[in-house]
């Protein structure tokens, strides 16, 4: 595990490209390579991605989730408080920290190899304003304490907020991340819950459909 990695030199391009597609500094590589680095390593040791092709990882892992990052600008503008549920290895909130300084990252894990790896990615990155809690999302002990949640490939909107709805304030929204547009999800949405907003997402370099779910409480919209 602690044997260096070489990520090979086409990486950079790549992921520089993909950053000037989704609208973000291309010099955010740079950490967002070092992340991806510490990952690929970690991975030789411990499963805790199924991706292990580094250059598969520069789409699916860092581009699939900085396509949502317009979305936490307000947030990390005003330096306000997002929880990543069932993160992990930390997507999509370690590159989300990287990109958004300011926004207030909480990774919740349960998995405990998980959830050392991103401790020390955290430490290596200098991620001050992120943090790793090693915890069930349904027994986070921080009700009504986040402006928003975000779920990628975690499982059904009703499900998602069954857990982690509790861990949203007053005004509060869920940013789910989806592939194919989850209408029966949304029709299974529990009471007090609505739709806000589901948009249609491009992942550069990636086919497939890909969609943005934004739930809130009802009345609070």
């Amino acid at each position: 595990m602690n044997a260096p990695i070489s990520l090979p030199p086409a990486l950079r391009s790549d992921l520089e490209s993909g950053l000037s597609a989704l609208a973000l500094d291309p010099a955010l590589a740079a950490p967002l390579l070092d992340y991806l680095a510490l990952l690929a390593r970690w991975n030789r040791t411990y499963n805790l991605t199924a991706v292990r092709d580094p250059h598969e990882m520069v789409g699916k892992h860092l581009l699939d989730s900085l396509v949502m990052h317009r979305y936490v600008d307000g947030l990390a503008q005003r330096g306000g408080a997002l929880a990543d549920l069932g993160t992990g290895a930390g997507l999509p909130g370690i590159p989300l920290a990287i990109v958004k300084p300011g926004l207030r990252v909480t990774l919740v894990e349960s998995n405990g190899k998980k959830a050392r790896f991103m401790r020390e990615a955290l430490r290596q990155l200098g991620l001050k304003d992120a943090r790793v809690a090693e915890s069930r999302i349904e027994a986070f002990a921080e009700p009504g304490t986040y402006d928003a949640i975000t779920a990628r490939a975690l499982a059904t909107l009703p499900l998602i907020l069954e857990l982690g709805g509790h861990l949203l304030k007053p005004g509060g929204v869920l940013l789910a991340m989806k592939g194919q547009r989850p209408d029966e999800e949304i029709a299974a949405l529990p009471d007090g819950w609505e739709v806000r907003a589901v948009e249609a997402l491009q992942v550069p370099g990636l086919v497939g459909e890909r969609h943005m779910v934004t739930v809130g409480r009802r009345g609070e919209g």
